[in-house]
């Protein structure tokens, strides 16, 4: 091999060593500025894996918060005391409770029997404001037997508020105050909200005004079994949310601020806040406020059947081939679900193209019907999935718009609070007292002035909201016939006596 050969090799040997070690300076400085940029906060790249991607925008309850605050108020009442025992709520189940902080008693809800109480008795909870001219709803239970009721604003101010008109069967109230250009919350779907949503709850617990908490839909259509009403509906929107006495009437809203429930009770050991609360769906609270306004009670429609949920041994014993829907188990005779079609063993999946999974779900949907309303029902019987059309009717069997009597023009007397010095010297507390008795039907009974009424159907009589109650429970109920209220009840002298008034002449 020549000279000129070998220096030409070596030439190119150098050169590649060269090229090679400025592309090694290269990367090292490459990679030394990138770690150098990553320790100082700057470098555009990242890795796009679950842990470093944006899963959206940070919730913000401060909307929603504003929103909402000025429209729920703090609802105080006064109330009668009924008797020498009491259980104020009766709820068979201790882990449950209204959450009202009725009758005092602080952070507890459950008052237990005692020998003795105070004729009055002072309780609280919250209520909102759907109107700006004063409707304001709240619990059955906060304003119930209530002789007093007085309503604070978030500004301060307070007013007397009237009771408009009461519904056991959801635990839902109205009342009104006199005032105009309200704060309000508007009315949101209770049905579009999905577990997992954030809520807030806005309220007055242990009498803290405008607190707000927050959390979220745990659970739907949830039945507690604490409401006491024969027709009771409960579907009940579960929250985490931190809710505790004195929460009953408050708001649950959604973060647009609209209301989505009306909290009404806690589970709890303690009878405060553990994780679980409970809300009326606002479907049914705005159809409720609704026929209260319009009608003076509440339109009950009725599908006329007996029914549970489905359990894993139902399916098995009854070979059922969905564990969702409500199973009926006996049909009402004459009523609008053997008219459609509806036979024992059947499983309703749907009202109306909305699902049904439960029996609580199915109550919710027939509750928001009037009598004379017509529903779609889907069914399974068997293998097979056939639809139904219902017309829903009343307690009373017919299609009729039901009306609010009121009592006193009933009777054709006039009532009024018993005198303490009477009570006293009959040794009796709560009691309603005959003032005066014209044409009516305490005259026909042969009930006399000065009589005091003691209980009606067994049921304790403390004020005419309890009277009226009486009324509209036998006026409105399921036998055409027999409407007769028993009266027992003593007179001044000492004298007990006994009546039954007839209400169907």
């Amino acid at each position: 091999m020549n000279k000129r050969k070998i220096l030409k090799i070596f030439g190119l040997f150098l050169a590649v060593v060269a090229v090679s070690a400025a592309t090694t300076v290269t990367i090292n400085s490459l990679t030394n500025r990138n770690l150098a940029e990553n320790a100082a906060g700057k470098s555009p790249f990242s890795f796009a894996d679950f842990h470093t991607a944006k899963s959206g925008l940070e919730t913000d309850f401060t909307l929603a918060a504003d929103r909402t605050v000025h429209a729920v108020v703090h609802v105080k009442v006064k109330v009668q005391a009924r008797g020498g025992t009491r259980d104020m709520f009766s709820i068979p189940d201790d882990l449950f409770d209204f959450f009202g902080n009725p009758f005092g008693g602080g952070g507890g809800m459950r008052i237990l029997p005692q020998q003795r109480q105070m004729p009055m008795q002072e309780g609280s909870g919250s209520g909102v404001i759907i109107a700006p001219d004063g409707y304001i709803v709240t619990n059955n239970h906060v304003i119930e037997g209530a002789k007093e009721i007085e309503i604070t604003l978030n500004d301060k101010r307070t007013f007397k508020a009237k009771l408009v008109g009461t519904d056991p069967t959801t635990d839902i109230a109205l009342i009104k105050i006199d005032a105009k250009n309200l704060p309000t919350i508007p009315f949101g779907n209770s049905d579009a909200m999905k577990i997992g949503e954030w809520v807030l709850a806005v309220g007055n617990p242990f009498n803290l005004t405008s607190t707000v908490t927050a959390g979220i839909v745990s659970a739907k259509a949830r039945n507690i079994d604490i409401l006491k009403s024969q027709m009771k509906i409960e579907s009940f929107i579960q929250t985490d949310a931190a809710i505790n006495p004195g929460n009953s009437g408050g708001a649950l809203v959604n973060t647009d601020g609209q209301l989505i429930g009306i909290n009404t009770a806690i589970a709890s050991q303690t009878g405060s806040y553990a994780g679980y609360g409970f809300a009326v769906p606002s479907s049914i609270v705005q159809k409720v406020v609704t026929d209260i306004k319009e009608h003076g009670t509440v339109q009950r429609a009725v599908l006329g059947v007996s029914m549970g949920d489905i359990t894993d041994q139902l399916a098995k014993d009854k070979n059922l081939k969905t564990m969702e829907g409500a199973y009926v188990s006996e049909i009402v005779k004459g009523s609008a679900a053997e008219k459609a079609g509806i036979e024992s063993g059947d499983v309703i999946t749907a009202i109306d193209d909305t699902k049904i999974a439960s029996a609580s779900e199915l109550q919710e949907q027939v509750g928001r019907h009037r009598p004379g309303d017509k529903i779609k029902i889907t069914i399974l019987r068997g293998e097979k999935t056939m639809t139904k059309t219902a017309e829903l009717k009343n307690v009373q069997g017919n299609t009729d718009i039901v009306s609010s009597v009121k009592g006193s023009e009933l009777f054709g007397a006039t009532f009024a609070e018993v005198d303490s010095q009477i009570a006293a010297s009959l040794d009796i507390e709560g009691g309603l007292q005959v003032k005066s008795v014209g044409k009516g039907a305490f005259s026909s009974a042969g009930v006399k002035e000065g009589f005091i009424v003691l209980k009606i159907n067994n049921q304790p009589i403390g004020s005419e909201d309890d009277l009226q109650r009486a009324v509209n429970q036998i006026i409105n109920g399921n036998d055409k016939k027999d409407k007769v209220l028993f009266l027992t009840g003593i007179y001044p002298n000492g004298r007990v006596a006994y009546y039954a008034v007839d209400l169907s002449k």
